[in-house]
């Protein structure tokens, strides 16, 4: 039982079976109730819950909040709910106050659900796709993946715990302009070796891995390539390098502790003919038209009806300068926004209800373009759902650091976890919205003390242990307790910390609906900020033996909870530290 959400239908039933009694009675006239919401108030000292069911009544009832809510008061009943008592506040707001056996039964849900605790069936097994790094393998993962790496990770596994089957994805641009270029980048780097003179493209990669690759390859095959077609001297040179760079980023990601359930190629989509599929498919629809020997998608079109729809204003479209997109080159080659098209139709038709992407905030302006894409081959755009990226900067002793300290350039994502616990990096980049910029401070992420967020849960989760360890040396074992039993814990730390524990769930759902798993990483905290309190604030060991098996019960949900999350987030759960 969700003892949680059990409360709140039982206060919603109570308050609507009070409205009618007193409309029988005669104290209110006859009408339909209205909507009323049922939510916490900012300070608990004012209740556990609150109503504004008057204040919502007032004109159906033609009568001021204030004498509603008296009205409600006096004919509500509470016996068989969770709650033992009621008051008007201010101007007709009705507060509630949780009774013991609500406390009780939260202890009990824990000891009976376990690693189930704070599962939802919100998302009723419905398939989502959570696409997340996608980098390109050109080059190197650098902090913006490791940044979303985290937050992807933990998004896929807060959905899965919210009652998704969610699925985790990595699309490899494997194909298209990016490997053109590549792979003269690569041909200019193998030449150079061997003759004088060789130019580097204009636009080519200048990191020194695609040096370190050409070298490679030298080193092995030595000058075979230097007298071939140019052709085939880029293919043999991409075919040797681009498959190290996609093992090293799998490799990367399962250090990360990563694990996809599929990495996607896009040369799959060109080589099955999806691409040229879905070129026919707009054309069909009478979105595409020839200009310059190109052909181009109707964005502007598709946008402006949608943005119409939407409610949007001609002058507020029109700020926006939408354009439309070239589909096939001069030269019939597809663009990359082309095959992006037939990568997401691909994923609806695999049984996607929702697509995730995670992209880099620089990508804002493609996310309606891509909405829209799916609308125009009929698809829902709204069932695709962009979480935007904010950059990341790595600060240490207070300075932004650029450089690894190991290898002199520019910091990458296989630098970083070498410097780095994994446990500290996954937790450290989901304390902050996606959509916030970020300082990852190095400094903090090291340490093993309460400054590092991780080990400050990790150190909640040890101590529990080391509680329970101690008293066995005493032959004390922990032993469920009778709801009797922990209804002997009363203190407002043992209360405060329990109504946290209540909404674990709730919590998972929360995160689920707004795409944020921030707000898990959030919640563990603040769980581990109020055992501590409740710790310094309630010996466990007393010589009141029910007294003390209560509060051994209330740190093993505690426990639960702790190991339910950073199980979740597959963050190490330590028992001594």
């Amino acid at each position: 039982m969700q003892t949680l959400k059990t409360a709140k239908t039982q206060l919603k039933n109570a308050v609507s079976t009070a409205i009618k009694t007193a409309i029988d009675k005669g104290e209110l006239i006859n009408a339909d109730i209205p909507d009323f919401v049922i939510e916490t108030p900012a300070d608990r000292k004012n209740g556990d819950f609150a109503t504004n069911a008057a204040m919502a009544g007032a004109r159906v009832f033609r009568t001021a909040p204030v004498k509603i809510a008296q009205a409600i008061t006096s004919n509500i009943e509470l016996e068989d709910t969770f709650f033992e008592r009621c008051e008007v506040a201010g101007p007709g707001f009705i507060n509630f106050f949780y009774s013991k056996d609500f406390y009780a039964s939260v202890l009990k849900d824990v000891e009976e659900e376990k690693e189930n605790y704070g599962s939802s069936d919100y998302g009723q097994g419905k398939n989502i796709n959570v696409e997340f790094v996608s980098a390109n393998p050109t080059g190197p993962m650098h902090m913006g993946n490791a940044r979303g790496g985290a937050l992807g990770d933990c998004l896929a596994a807060v959905l899965k715990k919210a009652g998704y089957n969610s699925y985790k994805e990595f699309y490899v641009n494997d194909a298209g302009n990016q490997i053109e270029k590549f792979a003269c980048s690569l041909e200019a780097r193998y030449l150079q070796l061997y003759k004088d003179g060789i130019e580097f493209p204009e636009d080519g990669y200048q990191g020194l891995d695609i040096t370190d690759h050409a070298k490679a390859y030298a080193d092995e095959f030595g000058d075979k390539l230097v007298d071939i077609d140019s052709s085939e001297r880029k293919k043999a040179l991409v075919d040797y390098a681009l498959p190290k760079n996609i093992s090293k980023m799998q490799s990367d990601m399962e250090k990360y502790k990563i694990h996809y359930d599929k990495w996607f190629f896009e040369s799959t989509l060109h080589d099955s003919g999806k691409v040229k599929a879905v070129v026919d498919l707009l054309t069909e629809k009478g979105l595409t038209y020839e200009k310059e020997g190109a052909i181009w998608y109707k964005n502007k079109e598709v946008c402006t009806d949608i943005l119409l729809k939407e409610g949007k204003t001609q002058d507020y479209i029109d700020k926006l300068e939408l354009k439309d997109d070239v589909l096939i080159r001069q030269n019939g080659n597809p663009t990359y926004f082309t095959a992006d098209i037939a990568y997401h139709k691909d994923k609806f038709d695999r049984g996607f209800e929702t697509c995730i992407d995670i992209w880099g905030a620089d990508h804002h302006g493609h996310v309606m373009r891509m909405k829209g894409a799916m609308d125009a081959i009929g698809y829902d755009g709204s069932k695709l759902v962009v979480v935007l990226m904010q950059l990341v900067k790595l600060v240490s002793g207070g300075q932004v650091v650029k450089m690894s300290k190991r290898t002199g350039k520019a910091i990458q994502l296989g630098d970083l976890l070498e410097e780095v616990p994994v446990d500290s990096a996954r937790f450290l980049f989901n304390t902050r919205e996606a959509n916030t910029q970020m300082d990852f401070d190095l400094d903090i992420a090291v340490q093993q003390d309460n400054q590092n967020p991780v080990y400050y849960v990790q150190y909640a989760h040890a101590r529990i242990c080391s509680i329970i360890k101690a008293l066995a040396k005493d032959g004390v074992s922990p032993r469920n307790c009778t709801v009797d039993e922990l209804k002997l814990l009363k203190e407002s730390e043992e209360l405060e910390l329990i109504n946290h524990i209540a909404a674990f769930s709730e919590e998972i759902e929360t995160a689920a609906k707004e795409y944020d798993p921030t707000k898990i990483t959030r919640y563990v905290t603040q769980t581990a900020t109020l055992f501590h309190k409740f710790y310094n604030a309630c010996r466990v060991k007393v010589e009141d033996e029910s007294l003390m098996q209560a509060r051994l019960n209330l740190c093993l949900a505690v426990k639960t909870v702790i190991k339910n999350i950073l199980d979740m987030f597959n963050i190490e759960c330590p028992e001594s530290m």
